[in-house]
């Protein structure tokens, strides 16, 4: 009887299973490199050939883009607030999303700003997508989701339409966080998510001693003055 000791081989990638694999290995490396980083780089910390990058992206410059633009997409940040328990106080609930919204925001930063040291958004347009608002990211730093790697932006009406988008899928969420609190509340969870969206926005912008994001939420939460209301 034949004893078979061959090891199976791994199941084939899909095309966009191999490029997702190919960007989660390139983003460390932009960050660190920005557009000098070269695609043998990138070939060697993904453990293939580096022909197969050519075959899935064409030129290093697509394969920037599609980073950038996975670096912007807001999914999993929105997902993991959108999941935040709603039992739990209201206050540790906004801490969660602030930490998950602002880490977003840090990480689109670094490759954004790899990316715009390098003269890499100035070089090729493919790496101005259309930004995303949930991030707070301008057009040195923005992607417009998976599309954005897939050939040049749209026009100003999509541009807009992606910003819109992105906004309003993170005040829904954001939103979601409010509701259990609605009958105790001073506006509506809508008008308070976009508050809430804002100032983590403004959180992001520079400043050498940043507010924490328990900071940030007490002070929403309960204003600036010391014990209650100005009289």
């Amino acid at each position: 009887m034949t004893n078979e000791t061959g090891r199976r081989r791994a199941p084939a990638m899909s095309p966009e299973q191999r490029r997702e694999m190919i960007v989660r290995a390139a983003l460390p490396l932009v960050v660190e490199y920005g557009t000098s980083v070269t695609t043998a780089q990138v070939a060697r910390a993904a453990g293939i050939g580096e022909g197969t990058i050519f075959r899935a992206f064409g030129d290093k410059e697509t394969l920037l883009a599609a980073c950038m633009a996975e670096a912007a997409r807001p999914d999993d940040t929105l997902a993991h607030v959108a999941a935040i328990a709603l039992d739990v106080p209201l206050e540790e609930r906004l801490i969660e999303a602030a930490e998950a919204l602002r880490g977003y925001l840090a990480r689109m930063g670094a490759v954004a700003g790899a990316l715009a040291t390098s003269g890499g958004l100035r070089r090729d347009p493919r790496l101005l997508g259309a930004p995303s608002e949930a991030s707070g990211a301008t057009s040195d730093g923005s992607g417009e989701g998976r599309g954005a790697a897939e050939g040049p932006p749209g026009g100003a009406g999509r541009a807009l339409s992606g910003r819109e988008a992105s906004m309003a899928a993170t005040r829904d969420v954001l939103s979601g966080l409010f509701e259990p609190e609605r009958d105790d509340l001073r506006l509506p969870p809508e008008r308070l998510a976009e508050a809430f969206q804002f100032l983590i926005l403004a959180s992001g912008r520079g400043g050498s001693s940043p507010l924490t994001s328990a900071e940030l939420v007490d002070l929403f939460l309960h204003g600036a003055l010391q014990g209650g209301e100005a009289g």
